[in-house]
């Protein structure tokens, strides 16, 4: 029996592996960490057949010598969960060794490449892009499944391809290729740079700006890595409104289809590939297909998502009846300026997606009334003087907390802010901001933290929900909406 390494026991890791074993390899899961949940998943996948290694450094050397017996003659497989980043010594030495190296995603691609595949990448506007697709496609009847990001992981799915399971039970024998289900997948940086061997039928980037430095060091390099997605892609749709994609992009892709809210951008593309507004009206090589105000979603940078989403869906030849229809009903993304809770006439708005500077301007620029921001969790790398300009326009408050905090609000009284108060988590924070936006008259409390979750939450969804939990404790203690 041969072995097979998997890096990272997350989501993605233990699809991976719960795949491999399906597949006949003897799985060893190696993990850095060491908490109680993760001994209790240790010992549930044990009874599995399943052995993980934790507080592990993952060493082709070490697990060479002590799993030689069952090895191979095969160059041993590793596959690696996205979160694990593609240069840590181990996985260079693996590579050196000769050992087949891939990531969970591309892994899956492997299993899955007969079927169409729809991507999308970018630094912000991935995942609204990637709802509204998955919601087009299930109006119009179109089997799709949605993983990487949002979604099952992708090895569930190829899993479920694999042994019939789950979402494939319905499928029917002997289809044709258009009727197989559209693997719809909405890809991080590090995911696309362990996975150079994937190729979309379509492939979507919607924007481009610093995020991630810390691990890729130059926005050259991050920009690169999303680039390589589209250049294997077989249609490609890119956003026209973003800068940088817009001047530095475009020379890389003379046949792709540009998306542009100001309508058609003849120096980007003619009209047969644009994808634009005019009028009210989304339009597809002049082709109106819906009215824009059909999605109840606010600010500008939703209308790019929307020309993202409609654009790649008519191409994929979903009927435009079913579109519209999509839009219309489309009720939002979690964690996206998603409305909460109302509470005295303000209303409490959770943007917890908005990881980065960039994201959390967009959050605070698609406010139409007076705000109170709270923000603040695990600081990232980048630029923040665009974000600091919009909260001074748009904020008449910030609370800032977390790890960021301090640093958040030594930053924003020397650009001039004025109204800040540090505290320690959404538990202090929130109460606070509440009041605030009560004593100012302000008319929303706004959860756009600019950071990664990880000081204090295992990820941007758990924070969120947390913003839900307190913020609807603390309309229940206060009267109520």
């Amino acid at each position: 029996m041969e072995t097979a390494y998997v890096v990272g026991l997350g989501k993605s890791g233990l699809a991976a592996a719960t795949l491999l074993q399906g597949q006949g390899y003897r799985v060893v899961l190696s993990d850095s960490g060491d908490s109680e949940a993760l001994r209790q998943q240790k010992t549930e996948l044990a009874t599995a057949g399943i052995t993980v290694r934790l507080a592990d450094r993952f060493d082709p050397e070490v697990l060479r010598a002590e799993y030689a017996d069952s090895a191979g003659a095969t160059a041993p497989l590793v596959v690696v969960s996205p979160g694990v980043p593609w240069d840590i010594p181990g996985l260079v030495k693996a590579r050196e060794l000769g050992w087949q190296v891939t990531g969970e995603l591309a892994y899956a691609w492997q299993q899955l490449q007969g079927r169409p595949w729809l991507c999308v990448t970018g630094t912000n506007g991935k995942t609204t892009t990637t709802a509204l697709l998955d919601a087009i496609f299930k109006a119009a009847g179109y089997p799709i499944q949605a993983c990487g990001n949002i979604g099952y992981a992708a090895c569930e799915l190829a899993y479920q391809a694999c042994y019939g399971s789950g979402a494939d039970e319905s499928e029917p024998a002997g289809v044709e290729d258009d009727a197989l289900p559209w693997v719809l997948a909405e890809l991080s940086s590090y995911q696309i740079e362990a996975g150079p061997g994937i190729v979309p039928r379509i492939g979507i980037w919607t924007t481009l700006t610093p995020d991630h430095l810390s691990r890729h060091k130059t926005l050259e390099n991050y920009a690169a890595i999303k680039a390589q997605l589209l250049l294997q892609s077989e249609t490609q749709i890119l956003n026209g409104d973003d800068p940088y994609l817009r001047n530095q992009a475009r020379a890389k892709f003379p046949d792709a289809y540009w998306t542009s809210t100001q309508g058609p951008v003849a120096e980007l593309a003619p009209l047969e590939r644009s994808i634009y507004l005019e009028d009210g009206w989304v339009k597809v090589a002049g082709e109106a297909l819906l009215e824009a105000s059909s999605l109840r979603m606010h600010g500008l940078h939703n209308q790019q998502n929307l020309l993202l989403a409609v654009g790649a869906a008519h191409l994929a030849g979903v009927p435009k009846a079913a579109i519209a229809q999509a839009i219309r009903e489309f009720p939002g993304v979690p964690h996206r300026l998603e409305q909460v809770a109302q509470w005295q006439d303000i209303t409490f708005i959770n943007d917890s997606k908005a990881t980065n500077y960039d994201a959390a301007e967009v959050g605070l620029a698609a406010m139409t009334e007076p705000t109170v921001l709270i923000a603040g969790g695990a600081p990232k790398e980048g630029d923040d003087s665009a974000w600091i300009e919009r909260i001074k326009a748009q904020a008449v408050a910030v609370v800032l907390v977390g790890d960021a905090g301090p640093q958040f609000g030594e930053r924003m009284i020397e650009a001039g802010v004025e109204s800040v108060e540090v505290l320690p988590s959404l538990v202090e924070g929130l109460p606070r901001a509440a009041e605030w936006a009560r004593e100012l008259g302000a008319g929303a409390v706004l959860l756009s933290p600019a950071c990664a979750s990880f000081d204090q939450y295992g990820n941007f969804e758990l924070r969120g929900e947390h913003f839900r939990e307190l913020t609807q404790s603390f309309c229940d203690a206060h009267g109520g909406a």
